[in-house]
């Protein structure tokens, strides 16, 4: 498979525990139709930086982006840059304030939420929409993740995490995640449930009432022919040439055998032309 367009973020899905992705791109902002990738692990691919960077909210041309390949003002001002993103415990909208757009944050905020363990690098706390289930744990490489708490709307999820930070990690270390590779799902299991009691014991009271009465664990497999002991990352600012036969896919990482990783979501916006496989 071959083409040229502006990156996007790997889409993954899981089917049982087995996680395939699809490639995502735009013609800068027109959306492409995106394809499945699974099959390009084992076998040669290419990418090739064309030299232009296309910021993912407006269109325009930059030389550096922000976030996910936005301009500096678009990551200013674009509600998909707003802080409570990565500081849920900030958001107000459930209280009718907004801190950048009111009907953005209301679709996407004042919405049921879950608070979960995770396990990457570690065992990892995070939050989350419902409807991200389970793509938010593929998307941060997680071999397995189970549901601590479900919360009406994202500001509690967040002061539930906020608690939760004094116990577990809230940021996944990509090296140990990758080199992992797919761990033993019993190994996984018993991480996780050992994680789940300490943080049940450790919940504040004004919380208890949110606690999911669960442990079910959703286990994840990623597509890989073999996994290095030592990963290097890659950006097509100083390699803008990527050629070597693709070995696994994890996070949002393509992964080669000689150890290099390529961070895709990391390049939202970057101008490619791919070439993917037969």
């Amino acid at each position: 498979m071959e083409g040229e367009g502006n990156i996007r973020k790997l889409k993954g899905q899981s089917d049982a525990e087995n996680v395939r992705y699809d490639w995502c791109s735009a013609d800068i902002l027109d959306g492409q139709k995106p394809f499945d990738i699974t099959t390009a692990v084992g076998q040669e691919i290419r990418l090739s930086f064309l030299g232009h960077i296309h910021c993912t909210v407006t269109g325009k041309r930059i030389r550096k982006t922000y976030g996910d390949g936005m301009s500096f003002d678009a990551f200013q001002s674009s509600p998909l840059a707003v802080e409570s993103i990565i500081r849920p415990e900030l958001s107000r909208i459930h209280e009718g304030i907004a801190l950048r757009d009111a009907e953005w944050e209301e679709r996407h905020h004042n919405q049921p939420h879950t608070v979960y363990l995770s396990a990457t690098s570690g065992i990892k706390v995070g939050v989350t929409r419902d409807t991200n289930i389970p793509s938010r744990w593929i998307d941060q490489g997680a071999s397995g993740a189970l549901i601590l708490a479900r919360t009406p709307y994202r500001q509690l999820a967040g002061l539930i995490e906020v608690d939760m930070k004094a116990h577990f990690a809230d940021k996944t270390q990509w090296r140990a995640m990758l080199t992992a590779g797919n761990p033993d799902p019993a190994d996984v299991q018993s991480a996780l449930l050992e994680a789940l009691d300490h943080a049940f014991e450790q919940c504040p009271p004004d919380y208890e009432d949110f606690l999911a009465d669960e442990d079910d664990i959703t286990h994840l497999h990623y597509p890989a022919t073999s996994f290095p002991d030592k990963v290097k990352s890659v950006k097509l600012d100083t390699t803008p040439e990527l050629e070597g036969r693709l070995t696994a896919i994890k996070g949002q990482y393509l992964m080669f055998e000689d150890g290099r990783v390529f961070n895709v979501r990391r390049h939202s916006g970057y101008r490619v032309h791919w070439s993917f496989g037969s």
